[in-house]
């Protein structure tokens, strides 16, 4: 008996608010056990690898050294750095620069493992769970290329430019923790909420699901980005994450159409 067919034999498919929530995880976490899905998740994984090999190796002296330019004029970083110098500890700007150096690089590297899987993988989750669990639910998608590079790229570069421009609120406590769980929520959110209903749901149908499960979509964002923390998870987050939010948007169109019928 398929998932989709024992949701509906045990009502969970009319799960609404977290429960919702709920049931997008536990279905992924299942999904994600199939063989095409652990073969998907080394795509990304590979080209967030490559990415920042590339990046480390061709920006890291440049970086470092712009950067140690920039520390020169922080008066606060001078005098903390000084003050421990003096007392025999250690320089401040010693660790401080690789670690913003890290901070700036490793993201654009995630960034374009995220954008790899929606792109890439999105369509082949799709089509894995059309074939499994979501059997007859039509495509009703319209430029559905256009649409999902557009976002990709306004949301990939947009994520990029916030990152950068409020790493220097990372020195006030606890934005070292809220800055990156925000941007990477957002990244999360509204770059894979398009990219999981592109195919199957018509504008009108877009737009009303995003409306009306706002506050969900973002919850699932949240979960993702604290997960995200955790640097073994960036293996399998790119193709777990496309697998939540593809089971909550095609789950969410399923009873739109179902509740439509009704109505007629």
């Amino acid at each position: 008996m398929s998932e989709y067919t024992l949701a509906v034999k045990t009502g969970d498919r009319r799960a609404t608010g977290l429960a919702a929530v709920g049931l997008a995880f536990r279905r992924a976490l299942v999904s994600q056990f199939h063989p095409k899905m652990l073969a998907a998740m080394f795509l990304p994984f590979v080209i967030a690898l490559l990415g920042a090999i590339i990046l480390l190796w061709g920006f890291w002296d440049p970086l470092t050294t712009w950067l140690n330019a920039q520390a020169a004029e922080w008066d606060f970083i001078n005098q903390v750095d000084q003050w421990l110098l003096a007392i025999g500890l250690f320089s401040l700007k010693l660790y401080l620069i690789p670690l913003l150096a890290v901070g700036i690089l490793l993201p654009l590297a995630g960034i374009l493992g995220l954008v790899i899987a929606a792109v890439f993988v999105m369509p082949i989750v799709l089509r894995h769970l059309e074939k499994h669990q979501y059997q007859g639910l039509s495509r009703q998608g319209q430029y559905v290329t256009a649409v999902g590079a557009w976002n990709a790229v306004w949301v990939g570069l947009l994520f990029v430019l916030g990152w950068l421009a409020t790493m220097p609120l990372w020195l006030i406590p606890p934005m070292p923790v809220v800055l990156p769980l925000f941007w990477w929520a957002f990244a999360f959110t509204r770059m894979l909420r398009v990219d999981a209903i592109v195919e199957h749901g018509s504008p009108q149908e877009r737009r009303l699901l995003w409306k009306r499960h706002n506050r969900q979509l973002w919850l699932i964002g949240a979960i993702l980005s604290l997960v995200n923390l955790f640097p073994p998870a960036w293996l399998f987050l790119p193709v777990f994450s496309a697998l939540v939010f593809a089971h909550f948007m095609l789950e969410a169109l399923t009873q739109l159409r179902a509740q439509k019928v009704v109505d007629v």
